[in-house]
C-alpha cells in the first residue's frame, strides 16, 4: 500500500512539473503575442499622428489663403468634422486591436486551465477513493477488534 501511495506521489509530482512547464511555455508565447501586438499598435498609433499633423498643416495652408471669413469657417467646420470622423474610426482599429492583443494571449493559457481541471477533478477522485479505503479498513479494525473484545468478554464469562 506504501509502494501504491509512494507511486501516486509521484505521478503527482511529475504532473505537477509538467504543469509548470507548460505554464511558462504558455507564459512565453503570451509575451511573444504581446511584443507583435505592441509593435503593430504602436505602428497604428504613430501612422495615425503623422496623418492628422498632416491633416492639420493642410488645413492651416488652406486657412492662410482665405480671403473672407465665410470661407475660414467653412474650412474650419470641415476640418472638425473630418477630425473627428477620423478620430472614431482610429479608436475602432484600436479597440479592436486591443481586443484582439487579449484574445491572442489568453490563447496558450486555454489548454492549460482545462488540463488543471481535469487533475484537480482526477486529484480529488484519487482522495476521495483513498479516503473510502481507509474508512472501511478502519470500519474492519473496528469490528475485527470488537469481535475480539465479545470472546475476551465470553471467556472471561465463562471462566467466573
Amino acid at each position: 500500500m506504501n509502494q501504491n501511495i509512494s507511486q501516486q506521489v509521484e505521478k503527482q509530482a511529475e504532473a505537477a512539473q509538467k504543469f509548470g512547464k507548460d505554464g511558462m511555455d504558455a507564459m512565453l508565447r503570451s509575451f511573444g503575442t504581446l511584443s507583435k501586438a505592441s509593435q503593430a499598435i504602436a505602428v497604428e498609433a504613430t501612422d495615425f499622428a503623422k496623418q492628422s499633423f498632416e491633416h492639420g498643416t493642410a488645413t492651416l495652408e488652406k486657412l492662410a489663403g482665405v480671403r473672407s471669413l465665410d470661407k475660414a469657417l467653412e474650412i474650419q467646420a470641415e476640418y472638425v468634422r473630418t477630425s473627428f470622423e477620423r478620430l472614431t474610426t482610429q479608436s475602432q482599429k484600436m479597440t479592436e486591436l486591443y481586443t484582439n492583443l487579449a484574445k491572442e494571449m489568453a490563447k496558450p493559457f486555454e489548454g492549460i486551465v482545462a488540463q488543471a481541471q481535469q487533475q484537480a477533478s482526477k486529484f480529488q477522485d484519487q482522495a476521495f477513493k483513498a479516503q473510502g479505503r481507509a474508512f472501511e479498513q478502519a470500519k474492519d479494525g473496528l469490528n475485527k477488534a470488537q469481535g475480539e473484545a465479545a470472546k475476551t468478554f465470553d471467556a472471561a464469562k465463562d471462566a467466573a
